[in-house]
């Protein structure tokens, strides 16, 4: 299995790290072409061979982003690229032909779910999930950034003392619930606005794997 992406994601990529942060790393592998020809197939993903590690065959991958997973998205994204080779410089060509009109679905889904576990918590523990409530923070404004400029926001340092406040439970509830519902209300305007189309590009992304599966007969 070949990787051909590999970046790091969660804290140091959002500009967000600590001393004692985990490098958080995901990757994109192509199994050999010829592999998809037997009974049993390559596995869709895989976990390691490092802590932290997490990567996805191309064609899951693929489908997880033309979802708009949010996740996924922050792979093509992430300013801390590790490992890249031709066939992974091919996927980041194309990447906004992952994006559409999902975006506003997806990351608000993600952010509520979040804010509603966070707020069960609460009610049935008294305690604060503070770095849950940081990250739906976070996806609230990714998601309005992607909507506006049609590029995936994972470094947000310019808001690192806000986020790391709420992280430290510095911040009341009340405010950062507050600040969620402006941040819903922005998304909501993105969206309206956006310029990206109702669905992602498919046929681009076909194209792709198939360039992909050719040179894996190689």
């Amino acid at each position: 299995m070949t990787t051909i992406l590999g970046v790091v994601v969660g804290s140091r990529a959002y500009g967000l790290a600590g001393p004692g942060s985990d490098h958080d790393r995901r990757g994109v592998y192509a199994a050999p072409t010829r592999s998809f020809w037997h009974l049993d197939k390559p596995p869709t993903h895989r976990d390691g061979p490092r802590d932290e590690e997490f990567s996805w065959e191309i064609e899951r991958f693929c489908t997880l982003a033309l979802q708009a997973n949010p996740t996924v998205l922050e792979v093509l994204w992430s300013p801390l690229i590790e490992t890249v080779t031709a066939d992974g410089e091919d996927l980041l060509s194309v990447r906004p032909a992952f994006l559409s009109r999902r975006v506003s679905e997806t990351y608000g889904s993600y952010a509520r779910d979040q804010l509603n576990r966070v707020a069960a918590r609460r009610e049935r523990t008294g305690e604060t999930n503070h770095k849950q409530a940081m990250h739906m923070i976070r996806l609230l404004m990714a998601g309005a950034h992607v909507l506006r400029t049609g590029a995936i926001l994972v470094d947000v340092r310019p808001f690192r003392d806000q986020l790391l406040a709420i992280k430290r439970g510095e911040v009341e509830w009340p405010s950062v619930t507050a600040w969620a519902a402006d941040l819903q209300e922005d998304l909501a305007a993105a969206a309206l606005s956006t310029e990206l189309p109702p669905e992602p590009d498919r046929q681009t992304i076909d194209q792709l794997l198939v360039r992909v599966r050719e040179r894996g007969l190689r």
